[in-house]
């Protein structure tokens, strides 16, 4: 058996290759306990005759040694595990078990690690000891677990260990079996060295073919030259220890706790660096994780928002940022049921119930580039077509085509911009797919034409679910696909039937190709009657309004494993399908929480077929690489102002995870938005990356319109604010698609060296450059926020602060949401207009926020807005600004026609300490207008922006 101690030098195998000399790890570092003296055999002892302690003695010499030992580099680090020298086989005997009693007694209640983690036992001694495990009653535990793993539970021992191209291959081996059935007692590790600073980790069943997770991902077939880290190998217990070789930094340290791998059960855990993680979607929680033993389950869920509950997207990735301020990343490549588990210690621990260990380690060392590294291997998000980044208007309850179409009108004449209506299920026929209404929804074709009249878009609903009751004949979609064989099957191999909005139904099964083409077709049908412009698909999780199936489920280990996750409703097939089900590609038991990626997937190819332009989704179930294919919202919120405060967290989170096209529905889904929260939630929306208004069936109107006249001002210049910044917000999500960037970014990716800015989650970023600070109070005109250390310029009027990293208090009267541009910064702006297809013929403004020694920079990235891969096709423009020596310079990187079509008609420069004697454009002299506040404009310029130009005053 295994012994969590102190390793010793032939315990420990470097990464540097098998034949080098073993040498011991941590041998200095200081324990977690008091220091005490070790003890030692006296006269006194010899005296006592006690047979109990002559048997101790020397295990209890080994036990203090390993608990108080010096730790000068890792403080809040555990003792690190050595190689058994007993096993437990004596458990039984009453000497044995008051001693591993005494054991227990001393691991500190932060490293515990959970030994009893099934819910709804009431955990006892007898239950626990017979796992082997500790056992200590707490009267208030806060969850710390009563049952956990002592120093010498049985585990793995690295056996032989190989060089290979990529890395190293070592095999696994365990002598003793564990508590849950069908244990892998022999197993395969491999590391592989992929980029400097990516790592891949993977631990397999040599003697049987596993699931792995279908999506595609980079293959490696050389090992790095200079990587970033090294990896030290745990000989017995076996374990990995990850560090960052410039820092030392421990990065992953698995020999804290046992590795189970059974068939149904795999498990480890590891020491984290620092308090500060972030990512592991989709919760509602707070943007920075809280460490005091939150157990956040992964599950694709339909489940309205809330605490404590596996929503409806799986994303096992978590980026850390480090104490020194710097930051990496931890992917876990497995699409089964999990709970992933955050101690205080700090550590984590991941649980899954199939699949594979499969983890990347990236190292960064800065946050930005720890989500690009991720994004290197699970693909970068699709660049959007324009008008995505419009104002989207949407409800449940239209109920008629003339009821949607005019509230389109009415934001049309009151001068609100909007570039997309949708429709919910309520402009279906009873609710199918593919159908519309023929009686409240007759005119749906013509409104939708009257939008392309006035270059505006439309988008419907689609949900999976197939209605399989209409008389056959009636309902192509299910009668072919019935034909075609592209619905998930049952157990028995027979069509498994579900119930959604139109009754019973079934689920085409999107892991198949033949889906993909079934799914193309009728979508294509559909679009020759009503011309939509995008897809919005909701119930992908996928729902279901009976657990299992109208048939009911098998009572198997799929169904009931040996351990299911802490899901909601307590079992896997609770408000979906039979994890027994058959798929193409595999059951329903590993593929569930991909169907939102397989149908985002199938249905943005499809649009590009259709439509030959770049596809709009948005999806509600996500799973990582998603971000290629479609958006997100974040799901069924409630018109409450913490809803308001929250949705900035999901926003910055979805960025970490590679979707940037992602925002809450603007003034809530559900309940009734009272006015002021709307129009807060307005101006904080027409930040959102993605921005769309939203409300439930039998609710109040809440579009603009629909408020009054002051409302109705405020919301509209929040909107027209957000239109006339298309031109950055454009080049950010240009900058997400070729370089991996965050587009709504949370401050301690700029400022990583700023620990206060680490838990910053009511204020964001747009790119590196603007500072947003929204109102999330009711009844308040002012708003409180961080500004990091330097210089920053409100933008609306370039008055300027200089902020040594610190709090200030802000107005914010009810049309107003607090914008501030960083020092060192240009930004391209246009003039608004009700659509951003007629914007982006309008003429550009550019902001210049000069730093103190008087430099800026900035970018612009400029194409049709609509065509396919114009990036990977050189079909755009890209220009740079710079400023330095009071002059700006524009230079264009790469050219296109389109940049011909636009114009740059005015700049204006914030921090100008001086009132210029003259100002020259491309060597002419120029009139010009000079503030108080230090801000120079320049005005009727009327510059070609696909031709370089200089800007200087002296």
């Amino acid at each position: 058996m295994a012994s969590y101690k102190l390793l010793n030098p032939e315990n420990v195998q470097l990464s540097e290759g098998r034949d080098r000399l073993f040498e011991e790890v941590e041998t200095d570092r200081v324990s977690l306990l008091p220091r005490r003296l070790p003890c030692s055999i006296t006269t006194s002892l010899i005296v006592i005759s006690c047979l109990l302690l002559l048997l101790c003695g020397g295990w209890l010499v080994g036990t203090t040694f390993w608990l108080h030992r010096p730790d000068t580099i890792l403080p809040h680090k555990p003792p690190t595990p050595v190689k058994a020298q007993e096993t437990l086989s004596t458990v039984n005997d009453t000497l044995a078990k008051s001693r591993l009693r005494e054991t227990c007694s001393l691991i500190p209640e932060v490293w515990r690690f959970d030994c009893h983690p099934e819910r709804g036992a009431v955990v006892t001694r007898e239950l626990c000891e017979a796992r082997n495990c500790c056992f200590i009653s707490l009267s208030s535990s806060d969850g710390i677990p009563w049952c956990f793993y002592p120093p010498e539970f049985p585990s793995y021992a690295l056996r032989s260990i190989n060089d290979t191209d990529l890395g190293q291959s070592g095999t696994l081996v365990k002598e003793v079996k564990t508590y849950y059935p069908a244990d892998v007692m022999t197993l395969e590790f491999e590391s592989r060295y992929e980029s400097d600073t990516r790592l891949r980790l993977r631990i397999t069943d040599p003697s049987s073919s596993r699931y792995e997770v279908p999506i595609s991902v980079p293959i490696v077939t050389k090992k790095t030259e200079s990587p970033a880290y090294t990896v030290e190998l745990s000989k017995e217990p076996f374990g990995l220890i990850v560090r960052r070789s410039a820092t030392g930094t421990v990065l992953l340290n698995t020999t804290v706790a046992p590795l189970l791998y059974a068939d149904q059960f795999l498990q480890f855990s590891t020491a984290l660096p620092s308090n500060f993680i972030y990512g592991l979607g989709e919760h509602r929680s707070s943007f920075l994780h809280n460490l005091q033993w939150d157990t956040l389950t992964m599950w694709a869920r339909d489940v309205p928002p809330m605490e404590k509950a596996n929503l409806y997207g799986v994303h096992p990735f978590y980026l850390v940022m480090e104490n020194d301020g710097n930051a990496h990343g931890f992917f876990f490549l497995n699409s089964n049921a999990m709970d992933v588990i955050l101690q205080p210690a700090p550590a984590i621990t991941w649980r899954t119930i199939g699949g594979i260990l499969d983890f990347y380690v990236f190292l960064g060392p800065d946050p930005g580039s720890v989500v690009e590294q991720y994004l290197d291997v699970i693909g970068r998000p699709a660049m959007p077509i324009y008008w995505a980044l419009g104002y989207h208007l949407c409800r449940w309850g239209f109920n008629t085509s003339d009821s949607t179409w005019d509230v389109a009108k009415r934001m049309r004449n009151n001068g609100v911009p909007q570039d997309v209506m949708w429709n919910d299920i309520d402009y279906m026929d009873r609710f199918m797919d593919f159908t519309y209404d023929p009686i409240n929804f007759a005119k749906l074709p013509d409104m939708v034409k009257d939008l392309h009249a006035h270059g505006q878009r439309y988008v419907m609903i689609i949900d999976p679910g197939i209605s399989s009751v209409q008389p056959e004949g009636s309902y192509l979609p299910y009668d072919e696909g019935l034909k075609r064989g592209v619905f998930i099957k049952d157990a028995e191999g027979k069509t498994l039937i579900g119930k959604v909005w139109p009754g019973l139904t079934a689920y085409p099964d999107f892991s198949d190709t033949a889906t993909h083409e079934w799914w193309y077709e009728n979508l294509k049908k559909f679009h020759e009657q009503v011309p939509y412009d995008g897809l919005w698909l909701d119930m992908n999780e996928p729902s279901n309004f009976v657990d299992g199936s109208t048939n009911g489920c098998p009572s198997n280990n799929l169904e009931n494993p040996p351990y299911t996750p802490g899901v909601l409703g307590g079992l896997l097939r609770a408000k979906t399908i039979c994890t027994s089900a058959q798929q193409k590609q595999s059951t329903h038991y590993n593929l569930h929480s991909l169907y939102g990626l397989m149908e985002g997937k199938a249905s943005a190819s499809a649009l590009i077929r259709i439509l030959a332009k770049r596809p709009f989704v948005i999806s509600r179930s996500t799973f990582p690489s998603q971000g290629m294919y479609t958006g997100h919202w974040l799901g069924d919120n409630i018109s409450q102002w913490k809803d308001l405060t929250s949705s900035i967290s999901g926003i910055l989170t979805f960025n970490l995870l590679g979707i940037p096209l992602v925002g809450a529905d603007i003034c809530g889904f559900s309940e009734e938005s009272q006015e002021e929260l709307c129009v807060r939630w307005t101006q904080l929306g027409a930040f959102y990356p993605f921005a769309r208004n939203h409300n439930a069936f039998g609710m109040k109107p809440q579009d603009p319109t629909a408020f009054s006249p002051l409302a109705l001002t405020a919301m509209k210049q929040a909107l027209l604010l957000r239109y006339s910044l298309f031109p950055l917000l454009y080049t950010l999500f240009h900058h997400a698609h070729a370089q991996g960037y965050t587009v709504a970014r949370p401050l301690m990716f700029e400022f990583p060296k700023d620990a206060k800015t680490y838990g910053i989650e009511k204020q964001f970023l747009w790119g590196r450059s603007l500072l947003v600070t929204p109102v999330l109070e009711p009844g308040v005109d002012f708003v409180e926020g961080y500004f990091p250390e330097g210089l920053w310029y409100d933008y609306y009027t370039g008055d300027s602060l200089k902020s040594t990293g610190e709090e200030l208090r802000l107005s914010a009267p009810l049309d107003k949401i607090n914008l501030h541009l960083r020092e060192g910064s240009v930004i391209p702006t246009q003039t608004p207009n009700l659509t951003l297809g007629a914007s982006t013929g309008q003429a550009l403004h550019l902001f210049t926020a000069l730093s103190d020694n008087g430099t800026a920079c900035g970018d612009l990235f400029w194409d049709d807005g609509e065509s396919l891969d114009t990036f990977e096709k050189n079909l755009y423009a890209y220009i740079v600004f710079n400023v330095a020596q009071q002059t700006m310079t524009s230079q264009v990187l790469h050219n296109h026609v389109e940049a011909t079509y636009v114009t740059v008609e005015s700049a204006s420069f914030y921090g100008v300490k001086q009132m210029p004697s003259k100002v020259l454009v491309n060597a002419q002299d120029t009139a010009f207008t000079y503030k108080s506040n230090q801000v120079l404009t320049v005005a009727n310029l009327s510059l070609n922006l696909n031709q370089n130009f200089t800007i200087s005053w002296m």
